[in-house]
């Protein structure tokens, strides 16, 4: 089954919450929607599910038109960040309650939940109740049931934002791994970029309501159509730096001008914001074409096995994304690497006009 949205409008007490998206979604595909909180992915998969009605625009599936259709004739499933489970229900009962509503044969649910429960590993829960689980194996419980009715299109909202950090890994990898061997198509909605990295497929991003690019993940990540696209998809935000190109030099400020790259050259001289990602800057050089650069330490964020160290030059902030626990004290002088040659650039508007070779690109513009 194809889904395709066809400019989507949904207006709520006269204020937009999606605005102009053009999406479509091919059979068998997995699809992220990644967005800060507020950003529009929920509202769209209701749209997408037919619990929400579009404003304007219109939604195909598998070419038919199912803008009016409600949610009770479209063969849909959701999973909610919170573990829906009926209480009174066994892990058995609640995953083949789907099965039961329509009426299929006795033997048919008895296969499914098993073949399901498998996947998940919960087989030997099937006889417990909700309360007698851990988070996890609710979870797992409130996916079964969204999975065993073999839905056209399934959708996630944040399913695993409650659970912890190595749980959740655990289940991403498990859903990556379900659905290469299903036709339906997937949409999971997310506010981590590394997640969206993590499951693959393909990424939406949404920024206020608008679809800012959409494509195969990696390609999003690495080559983003925009400034709000490159800033939406990096945890820690990408790193801009007003900036002015001119000959074959860019110039941050009065002190601080270096050679540009051949790729950079060929842009219009002008005023420009270069982006740099935080994981590109370190503490050692890498490159021979890497700046010194010397800075105080703001904070530094230690965050299991990483650090998130914040520093400040003269005339701009940075954050440095490190591997590895390193422990600074506020206004410590220290130096760091610069890579010119890892630099993105965005025009005055916003776009993208200049993609690092690095990460396959030249430029948009």
């Amino acid at each position: 089954m194809s889904l395709h949205l066809q400019n989507i409008d949904h207006v709520v007490g006269g204020v937009p919450h999606i605005s102009g998206i053009d999406l479509s979604l091919e059979p068998g595909s997995f699809n992220v929607l990644l967005g800060r909180t507020l950003a529009g992915k929920t509202t769209l998969m209701r749209l997408m599910a037919g619990l929400e009605q579009p404003s304007q625009g219109k939604i195909f599936m598998d070419g038919k038109d199912v803008t009016g259709v409600s949610v009770r004739k479209r063969n849909v499933s959701m999973v909610y960040q919170q573990f829906i489970n009926y209480p009174s229900l066994t892990v058995r009962d609640n995953i083949a309650s789907p099965l039961k509503l329509a009426k299929a044969p006795k033997k048919e649910i008895e296969q499914r939940v098993g073949q399901i429960a498998e996947m998940l590993h919960i087989e030997h829960l099937l006889d417990r109740y909700p309360q007698e689980l851990s988070g996890g194996q609710q979870q797992r419980t409130a996916m079964g049931r969204a999975l065993v009715k073999d839905a056209d299109l399934i959708l996630f909202d944040e399913p695993l934002v409650n659970l912890d950090y190595k749980l959740r890994e655990e289940l991403r990898d498990e859903l990556r791994e379900l659905f290469k061997a299903r036709n339906c198509i997937a949409v999971y909605a997310t506010t981590e970029p590394n997640e969206a990295l993590a499951l693959g497929g393909n990424t939406a991003v949404l920024h206020e309501g608008r679809l800012l690019q959409y494509g195969p993940t990696d390609q999003v990540y690495r080559i983003p159509k925009s400034r709000h696209s490159a800033e939406m998809f990096s945890e820690p935000p990408i790193n801009i730096v007003p900036g002015t190109l001119n000959a074959a030099a860019i110039s941050f400020d009065s002190s601080l001008s270096f050679p540009c790259d051949s790729g950079l050259q060929s842009l219009a001289a002008g005023a420009y914001d270069f982006g740099v990602r935080a994981s590109h800057i370190s503490l050692s050089p890498k490159s021979a074409s890497d700046i010194e650069l010397p800075v105080n330490v703001d904070v530094a964020e230690i965050s299991g096995s990483e650090t998130f160290l914040h520093v400040r030059h003269e005339s701009f902030p940075l954050v440095l994304h490190l591997a590895g626990i390193h422990t600074f004290s506020v206004n410590d002088p220290i130096k760091i690497y610069f890579p010119s040659h890892q630099l993105y650039a965005f025009d005055k508007q916003g776009s993208t006009v200049h993609v690092p070779a690095s990460q396959g690109g030249a430029a948009h513009g």
